[in-house]
């Protein structure tokens, strides 16, 4: 199956990263030799994804010049930082009529390979998903959104961001990797149905999720088949942690 001509990828790039103790953009930060937003290009591309629509918001123009040069790169810019559903529907002027699906990626996760953005594209058209959810499985979960499964079957119900979980949400290991794909006309449709009423007052692309699962449709999770992929970068920790892991080949880029 060649999925290529039909797939589109969102990668969000609008942060600042206060964390981070650096006046780049976040996506900027470099890891082992290029900043985290060329690695996650590299891995799209990889994936034989050839369309890539960059979100940029903060220091926009830094991000512009990392990624103008990348081949199938056009920018769209979230002008508020409103979360991250209002981030993915920045893009959706330089949507186009035959993008099928939409690969959601963020470019502050620079170990996510190429082999498992493919593995989440066969696997959502195959079962002909309108959403699913790349999810990990960790042994400290604090921090990340919950991924909240059916007693029933063990499908996916809803994803919970850890301000706004109850205890029991908190004490689930599986986590969103802030990596999905949708058809792309059921995401639009779900995101202009979200609203903010959260811990953040915020527009959470988690709740596409939920709205979906609500009108019926088809919603999957995939675990990562190595959880170290998830890693992201929020904090200079976190980026030498990164750094750890590909000195030592525990993941690749």
């Amino acid at each position: 199956m060649t999925i290529a001509p039909t797939v589109t990828a969102v990668i969000l790039a609008a942060g600042k990263g206060t964390r981070m103790k650096s006046e780049l953009p976040k996506v900027a930060v470099v890891l082992n030799q290029s900043p985290l937003l060329i690695h996650v290009l590299k891995n799209i591309e990889s994936a034989n994804i050839k369309r890539k629509i960059v979100v940029v918001g903060y220091r926009k123009d830094v991000v512009t010049e990392i990624a103008k040069s990348f081949p199938g790169v056009e920018f769209a810019e979230q002008t508020e930082q409103l979360g991250t559903g209002h981030a993915v529907l920045s893009a959706e002027p330089l949507i186009q009529e035959n993008d099928h699906y939409i690969l959601v990626a963020c470019g502050d996760a620079p170990l996510i390979s190429a082999h498992s953005f493919q593995t989440l594209l066969s696997l959502h058209i195959k079962n002909q998903y309108s959403a699913t959810v790349l999810s990990a499985e960790m042994t400290d979960p604090t921090g990340y959104g919950r991924i909240i499964r059916s007693n029933q079957d063990g499908s996916l119900v809803r994803i919970v961001e850890q301000k706004d979980a109850t205890e029991e949400e908190k004490a689930v290991k599986e986590i969103n990797t802030g990596t999905y794909c949708f058809t792309t006309k059921r995401l639009f449709h779900a995101l202009k149905k979200i609203g903010n009423e959260n811990a953040q007052k915020e527009y959470y692309l988690t709740d596409v999720i939920k709205i979906l699962v609500s009108e019926g449709d088809k919603v999957g999770a995939m675990v990562l088949s190595n959880a170290l992929e998830s890693h992201g970068i929020n904090s200079p920790e976190d980026l030498q942690t990164a750094q750890n892991y590909l000195d030592k080949g525990l993941v690749g880029v």
